[in-house]
């Protein structure tokens, strides 16, 4: 596949914040550590002091890869992990039904990405690219479904729990419906065995998805972390109890997400007093604090001040930080230098910045995912015979049917000629009625304003009766449009990987490790 790059503004996709961000503007520097380059990621690498357990994180992962066999990549990874020079490069996601939208695969691709760069420039250093499964989510409804040609895929299942502890029994329905899509080619089975083997032959969810995602990602040594562990929780427990009972994360996000508000921005997250679920196999609910004691929402179970102590003391694999928490659980157990996310999470990450330095937590160093869209060869030829560029893809529908009717129109369909030289007429006139009556002005004002309005109008029934006479173009527009953005939205926040390898196989994912450029700031469309 060849690649063509376009900034992020020209896709109009992407907040204000995001753009700002990586546009270096100067007020946002202080919901950050270090710019998103290589002299941000070298200063981040210098000034990096982990206090986690590298030999317990080294331990839990060949646990949770004991019945997988990975390759050599992966092994040796693992290992170097328990090195002092050795960092990670880290981005996490939902466990989505058969890996989810297309952007779940370039935040992995980016991240891997990201991690051959580091070690190009700093060869006296390690890198691994690590997957942090959010296996303690609960939010079952945001996951379990899938989009594949114009259909949803749905794994019906009743969950309260966390979803990396879900039983996949009543899965096969789903990896029927899903295995149908994909076909007999050679592709489309070799896909399917691998959706077969991972989520009919594991116990779990957290199981299925690392099997899928390792086979799709081994030969580039990601390692997929499942921090749902009571040896890593009891490294987070220190900060578990002062958070809970001191509510200090509530105090400092509620202030950066105010700062950041007067600044223009949306916020994305809020937090809460408590920032914690307790956790069980088939319960994760809130901790709330009520009539001085901690309760567990929707439930009998309660603590006096005592006993939460002792309970996440002896028991931290219980406590669940929620979307405000779990960044600074994921730099308390990794090595990490850099948190690869999409707008939604750079933007999150931003006010959370002022509660990783209350705890004195290094903050990593913030990049946006790679984006793209896969122009396949059909869409991209209806755009050149359109006379359109592969950019002009991303302007809206109707803004695109009447560049295209401009261009090829032989009637004149444009009135501002004509608008102003009756505005100048009403000018005229106006001046006249202010001689003769100052109130009249008024009431010449009201006059030449219907008028522009009825013009207006007037404009926009030339150009519909001009569409109508090229219908056949205008057609070819909506059905472009309708391929490369579906629901009008874009492509990788929708389509699942399904498609894309059916019809390209593993050429896809190599092609999207060869072109897309991490610290490159664009967004990259695919051609094939």
């Amino acid at each position: 596949m060849q690649a063509k790059y376009i900034s992020y503004q020209e896709t109009g996709s992407f907040s204000k914040l995001v753009l700002d961000y990586i546009n270096n503007e100067e007020q946002l520097k202080a919901f950050y550590s270090y710019r998103p380059d290589m002299a941000g990621l070298a200063e981040a690498l210098e000034k990096r002091h982990f206090m986690g357990d590298r030999n317990t994180l080294v331990e839990v992962l060949k646990d949770q890869y004991q019945h997988l066999t990975p390759n050599k990549s992966v092994s040796k990874n693992i290992e170097l992990l328990g090195l002092d020079n050795t960092f990670t490069v880290t981005t996490g996601h939902q466990l989505n039904l058969f890996t989810g939208p297309l952007y779940f695969i370039y935040k992995i691709v980016t991240t891997i990405n990201l991690a051959i760069e580091l070690k190009i420039a700093h060869p006296d250093k390690n890198f691994v690219p690590i997957y942090w499964m959010a296996t303690e989510d609960h939010d079952f409804d945001e996951i379990n479904h899938v989009s594949v040609d114009e259909k949803n895929i749905s794994w019906i299942q009743n969950t309260n729990g966390a979803t990396g502890r879900l039983s996949t029994k009543t899965v096969a329905a789903a990896v029927t419906a899903y295995k149908g899509y994909l076909g007999i080619s050679k592709n489309g089975k070799r896909i399917a065995k691998l959706v077969e083997q991972a989520y009919l032959e594991h116990d779990n969810l957290a199981d299925a998805t690392r099997y899928l995602v390792n086979n799709l990602f081994e030969k580039y040594g990601l390692v997929i972390v499942n921090a749902d562990n009571p040896q890593l929780k009891k490294q987070f427990s220190n900060i578990i109890t002062a958070d809970v009972i001191e509510h200090n994360s509530a105090k400092n996000i509620n202030q950066s997400s105010k700062n950041l508000e007067d600044l223009g921005y949306k916020t994305q997250v809020n937090g809460r007093d408590i920032n914690f679920f307790y956790l069980k196999d088939d319960l994760r609910e809130r901790l709330i604090f009520e009539n001085n004691k901690y309760s567990v929402n929707h439930t009998e179970i309660s603590f006096t001040e005592a006993e939460l102590r002792t309970e996440i003391e002896s028991h931290p694999e219980r406590f669940s930080p929620n979307v405000v928490m779990r960044p600074m659980y994921q730099e308390v157990i990794l090595p990490n230098i850099a948190y690869i996310g999409g707008g939604a999470e750079v933007a999150y990450w931003m006010q959370l910045k002022a509660n990783f330095d209350y705890y004195k937590i290094d903050f990593p160093v913030l990049l946006l995912r790679n984006s793209a869209l896969l122009v396949d060869k059909r869409s991209a030829q209806n755009l050149y015979n359109l006379g359109f560029s592969l950019q002009d893809a991303f302007l809206p529908v109707e803004e695109l049917k009447n560049i295209w009717v401009q261009r090829n129109s032989t009637a004149q369909l444009s009135l501002a000629d004509e608008t102003r030289a009756i505005n100048s007429i009403f000018d005229q006139i106006k001046l006249n009625a202010y001689k003769i009556d100052k109130t009249l002005s008024v009431s010449t004002d009201t006059a030449k304003q219907k008028t522009n309005h009825l013009l207006a109008n007037l404009e926009k029934k030339l150009f519909r009766a001009e569409k109508r006479k090229h219908e056949t173009a205008l057609i070819q527009i909506d059905n472009v449009k309708k391929r490369l953005f579906p629901n009008g939205t874009l492509q990788e926040r929708i389509l699942n990987i399904a498609p894309m390898y059916v019809n390209y196989g593993e050429d896809f994912l190599s092609s999207c490790i060869e072109n897309f450029e991490p610290l490159g700031g664009d967004f990259t469309l695919l051609l094939p």
